[in-house]
Parts: structure tokens; sequence; C-alpha cells
């Protein structure tokens, strides 16, 4: 499978969107249960079906982006046009010392997002930190491992020693980014609303920011059609239960929620809406 990744990330990145719209579509036919689930989630967020539409392809696309960003040489910058909206509110932090976090949603390309922070940030600001649970898959898992070793961007895992390096990471004016819609295990999240349904939403955010007095920052990384490039977005959050605890975690994260989902109504098509936002978390051992 590392061959054919290999292989496959030496065609044009418009070619490997096109496959991957095609693979969207392909599997949206093939699974009456991952249409029940699109259809589901933006039924509840309450998007028309032409608002969603493109969200088939793009969750295609997001697959098929994978070999040339996987295994692109670690030397080798991203060539393609990277454009920014909003990146001062990223730099005005860790500028004043005070860290960052950014908080990506499965909105666009999450995956290339990071590596283009690392790239523009780190020679000035020094490696952005981003946790990842190894895959189950032994192929598979020394295939991420090594697509996210890269200059000015480290990997920590997702436990309590990756916790504690992201405390240190953000005390000293570091950076790191968070998915902070995906499911987190049993005892690290809270029940909260989510495009009208409960969702298991992670709370780590909250916590780092509660201890660290570090800047929030909202992102998503916007794919401009027919392979014309990405734009990174930022716009900063505030919310007084970041700096303590006077206000709930529960309403903090309620809080968190809504402002993602008016990101994502923003370009509805382009987010994951066949992720099972709403299922059970997992119960680690």
């Amino acid at each position: 499978m590392t061959a054919f990744f290999r292989l496959l990330s030496r065609l044009p990145l418009l070619w490997l969107q096109t496959l991957g719209a095609a693979l969207g579509w392909m599997v949206w036919w093939a699974s009456a249960s991952y249409r029940h689930r699109f259809l589901q989630n933006t039924q509840a967020a309450g998007l028309r079906w032409d608002q969603v539409k493109p969200a088939v392809a793009a969750a295609g696309m997001v697959l098929a982006e994978l070999p040339w960003l996987w295994m692109r040489p670690a030397t080798q910058p991203l060539n393609v046009p990277l454009h920014w909206d909003g990146l001062n509110h990223v730099t005005d932090a860790l500028q004043q010392g005070r860290g960052m976090i950014l908080l990506s949603p499965h909105l666009g390309c999450w995956e290339l997002g990071a590596q283009m922070m690392a790239e523009h940030l780190g020679p000035v600001h020094g490696p952005m930190w981003v946790m990842y649970r190894p895959a189950r898959k032994a192929w598979l898992r020394d295939l991420v491992a090594g697509s996210r070793q890269r200059p000015f961007l480290q990997a920590a895992p997702a436990n309590q020693s990756g916790v504690r390096q992201l405390l240190r990471t953000l005390r000293q004016g570091g950076y790191t980014a968070i998915l902070p819609d995906q499911v987190p295990p049993q005892g690290q999240g809270v029940w909260s609303r989510f495009f009208g349904r409960d969702a298991y939403t992670i709370t780590l955010a909250v916590r780092l920011a509660r201890q660290t007095g570090a800047q929030v920052v909202m992102g998503w990384c916007e794919r401009l059609p027919k392979g014309q490039g990405f734009i990174s977005h930022f716009e900063p959050w505030d919310h007084a239960g970041l700096h303590g605890a006077q206000v709930s975690l529960e309403v903090t994260v309620l809080a968190m929620n809504q402002h993602i989902e008016a990101m994502v109504r923003r370009a509805p098509g382009q987010y994951l809406w066949g992720y099972a936002r709403d299922k059970q978390p997992r119960i680690e051992l």
C-alpha cells in the first residue's frame, strides 16, 4: 500500500482531486449507511441539498490528497499556491509570547493546514505540535507517523504524555492544533449540542487555555477549485470560560460548538458530513 501511495503522489494535485471527487460519489452510491448518516447530519443542521452536495466530492478529495501530502519528501516545500486570511491573529499571539491553540474542524483540507502553518511559521516561531492517535493497521501507522514528522511539525501522542507536551509548548509561547469536532475517548469530553444533536465534545482546548492563558484561534484550510491552491482562514475566539472556572466547561464547550457551526455554515460544501459526530465515545483501558 505504501508503494501505491508513492505512485499516486507523483500525479498532479488536480488529477488527484478529480479522482477524489469521483471516489466521493462512488462511496456515496455504494454505501446506504454513509448516505443516511450524511443526510441525517445535514438535515439536522437545517441545510439544503444544494448547499451540501459539493461535500460528497470534497470527502473523496480529502482522501485523494493524502498521497500528495504524506509522501512528499520532508525537505520539499508545498508547491501549490497558498494564501492566508487573518494570519495576524496567529502571529500576534505568538509574538506576545502567549502561545496559540488552533481549533481546526473537519472543514476543507485540515491535513494540509497543519503542514502549511508549520512550513510558514516554523522558521520564526518554532515547531507546531499536533496530537494524534496511531492507526490500528501497521502499514497505515508507519505511513501516518512518517508524514507528520516534518520540519517544524511535531506529533504528540494522544495520552497524558502528549497533553503534558502541549502544556509545556504553550507555556513557552508555542502553538498547537486540535480537531475540536472529533469524538474523544470517554472521560475526555462533555455532551453538547452540535448542529441540533447531542455530540460528545472534546474539552482539551478549553482546559489548555485555562491552564496556560494561550490565545484560541479558529481556523480552516479552504480548497480552491480546479487545483488553484488553498486559503487558510483564521479568526480569534474568546469566551469567559477560557479564562477561569467561573464558567462551566459545558457552557464553554457549547459556545465553541456554536462558533464551529457558524464557520461550517459559511462553507458547508467542504465539511465532512459523513462523520458520525454523535457516536458514543470509546472506552480506553
